[in-house]
């Protein structure tokens, strides 16, 4: 399926009943789903396009918020390894609505990062979070690691 991202090139394979796609983040293979092709093309984009270094990107990193699991699609890290940017991604049919920025505003209680950014390939938000004044920006764009990392 096409994005609106870059087109990158994945290592892929098939499986009885499944397809799979090399995920070079978690080094592993995993089930090609709508849902990851939009997570590995999005990964892509901000390693490739918005210089996040991959060492400091998380893929489905485990929380535990009011005594659930949740799983992230993406965190960023800065080097000192405190969290800077989580994304949410969603597969392209499904439609950005406010039960996904919810979602990600549950997930911010536990981490504090000041950038969430949602996305389902197609249509991509990112807001910067006033932890101070407990509000929500929109941005333009999606800022540059080099915008954005901790000092």
């Amino acid at each position: 399926m096409v994005l609106n991202l870059p087109q990158y090139t994945f290592r892929t394979k098939e499986q009885p009943g499944r397809k799979l796609i090399f995920d070079g983040f978690r080094r592993r293979w995993v089930a090609l789903t709508p849902e990851e092709w939009v997570r590995q093309n999005f990964a892509r984009y901000l390693t490739d396009e918005k210089h996040f270094p991959t060492s400091l990107v998380a893929i489905e990193r485990s929380l535990r918020i009011n005594q659930r699991d949740f799983r992230t699609d993406i965190v960023l890290f800065s080097k000192s390894g405190s969290p800077l940017v989580v994304v949410e991604c969603k597969a392209p049919e499904v439609k950005i609505s406010q039960q996904v920025f919810d979602q990600i505003a549950r997930y911010n209680l536990d981490l504090r990062v000041s950038y969430l950014i949602v996305t389902n390939g197609l249509t991509h938000y990112c807001c910067k979070f006033d932890q101070e004044l407990l509000t929500y920006t929109f941005l333009p764009q999606i800022p540059d690691y080099n915008e954005i990392k901790e000092g």
